[in-house]
C-alpha cells in the first residue's frame, strides 16, 4: 500500500542536463513500491552558492510504500546510475536527487535531514513545489508560496512541461 507522499528535487548541470532530469524522472516512476503522481514544467536556474552552468531542474510528487530512508538510497543509487561524484560540496553534477518532502516528518539525522534545509531559500525548488502543490507547507515553516519574495534575485525560467 503506497500511504506515504514525497516531494523529490531532481538537478543536473553536466552533459546534457534536460535529458538527464527527464530519464531521472522515469527512474524514479519504475522504482518498486514507488507511484509519480505529479512532475512540475523543467525550470532552468542559474547556480547559487557555486559556479558553473545552469540546473535544469524540477519538482515530482511520488506515492510510495517506502520509507524516507530506503526511498532516499534508491535516489542516491539512480543518481549514481547517471554518473553523479561527489568531489566537493556544490560541485556541478549530472544529477542531483533531493528528498524534500516525506508527508509531514520533521527529521535531522547525519544522512536525513527533513524537511530538506535550504529547500525554503531556492526558487529552484520552491516554484516548481509550488506549481504541482499549490498550497504547499513545508514542516515547521510554513507555506511555501510565504517565502517566494524572498528568491526572487535568483534566475529562473520556466522551460516547458515535463515530457511524459
Amino acid at each position: 500500500m503506497q500511504n506515504n507522499i514525497a516531494y523529490i528535487g531532481l538537478g543536473a548541470n553536466l552533459g546534457d542536463a534536460l535529458t538527464q532530469v527527464v530519464e531521472a524522472a522515469k527512474a524514479i516512476g519504475q522504482l518498486s513500491g514507488v507511484t509519480l503522481d505529479a512532475l512540475s514544467s523543467l525550470y532552468k536556474s542559474a547556480p547559487v552558492g557555486a559556479t558553473g552552468d545552469d540546473y535544469i531542474n524540477a519538482v515530482v510528487r511520488v506515492r510510495t510504500s517506502l520509507d524516507a530512508d530506503n526511498l532516499l538510497t534508491k535516489l542516491f543509487e539512480i543518481e549514481q546510475m547517471f554518473g553523479r561524484k561527489r568531489p566537493y560540496v556544490n560541485a556541478p553534477r549530472t544529477l542531483d536527487l533531493d528528498l524534500l518532502l516525506f508527508n509531514t516528518e520533521i527529521r535531522q539525522t547525519p544522512r536525513l535531514i527533513l524537511p530538506h534545509p535550504r529547500m525554503h531559500e531556492r526558487a529552484f525548488v520552491l516554484l516548481p513545489l509550488i506549481e504541482i502543490w499549490p498550497d504547499a507547507t513545508i514542516p515547521g515553516k510554513g507555506k511555501a508560496a510565504l517565502f517566494t519574495a524572498s528568491v526572487t534575485n535568483q534566475p529562473i525560467t520556466k522551460l516547458q512541461p515535463f515530457p511524459v
